[in-house]
């Protein structure tokens, strides 16, 4: 559509339209997580918002550019909305800090990474109970980078979107922190570290992870959180 000026407009409601659907997949994607007491229309209502928001501020041309740019701004738009909401339980925090100090500890007295026998007996739990507990965790995983402070009372998106400085995106492209992430990553057990280059690295959902792998979704879901324990363990030591 254009002016009578040849200036190119928007469409705004054929963009909403056309665009839902990557509201809709971003919402679901990180929807695998979060606790199941968050609800999926709530992500997808808040990524709307940020979609809106990147129809009115782009100043390029509207193809895969703006795709990615809109991207950027519904992931945005939801996680504002999650810090808002505070929907990281205390005691999901905790049962996450018991599993990290126990991988540290072993980590240190075994000189290589613990078993889940090994953690289960560090915790003083049965397998099944350890199992149940990875599967309890599963709302940590959003903060899985980043949250590497000792005190946890601050809410994680609290302290980094506070100003520029904080911002996610800029601690990810530390280079020093990209440098421990990587390293962190490649000495991950097998299994785990190909949980995460397959959720990640290919945006596979935990369904077709387990698909893959000849597991359940909630085994995907264990070894996931597992993996991020040992990630901010590591990360938080170096």
């Amino acid at each position: 559509m254009y002016t009578a000026t040849g200036i190119k407009t928007i469409d705004k409601e054929q963009f909403v339209i056309e665009f839902t659907p990557l509201v809709k997949r971003i919402a679901y994607h990180m929807m695998t997580r979060l606790p199941a007491s968050v609800q999926v229309d709530d992500l997808i209502q808040a990524g709307m918002i940020g979609l809106l928001d990147a129809i009115s501020r782009y100043e390029g041309s509207y193809g895969r550019q703006f795709e990615s740019y809109a991207a950027q701004r519904i992931r945005g738009s939801i996680l504002d909305e999650l810090r808002e909401a505070d929907w990281l339980p205390r005691s999901i925090r905790k049962k996450m800090r018991r599993i990290e100090a126990a991988v540290n500890l072993l980590e240190q007295r075994k000189g290589c990474a613990p078993s889940e026998l090994d953690l289960a007996c560090e915790l003083d739990m049965s397998l099944d109970e350890y199992h149940e507990t990875l599967q309890s965790a599963r709302g940590a995983q959003l903060i899985y980078y980043e949250d590497f402070q000792q005190d946890d009372e601050e809410p994680f998106l609290d302290r980094l979107l506070v100003d520029s400085e904080g911002d996610p995106l800029n601690a990810l492209l530390d280079e020093n922190f990209r440098t421990q992430l990587i390293a962190a990553i490649d000495n991950l057990p097998p299994r785990e570290k190909q949980v995460m280059g397959m959720h990640y690295e290919q945006e596979m959902n935990l369904r077709e992870i387990g698909e893959v792998l000849g597991v359940s979704e909630s085994r995907v879901c264990q070894l996931h959180t597992q993996a991020v324990a040992r990630l901010r363990s590591r990360l938080r030591n170096s």
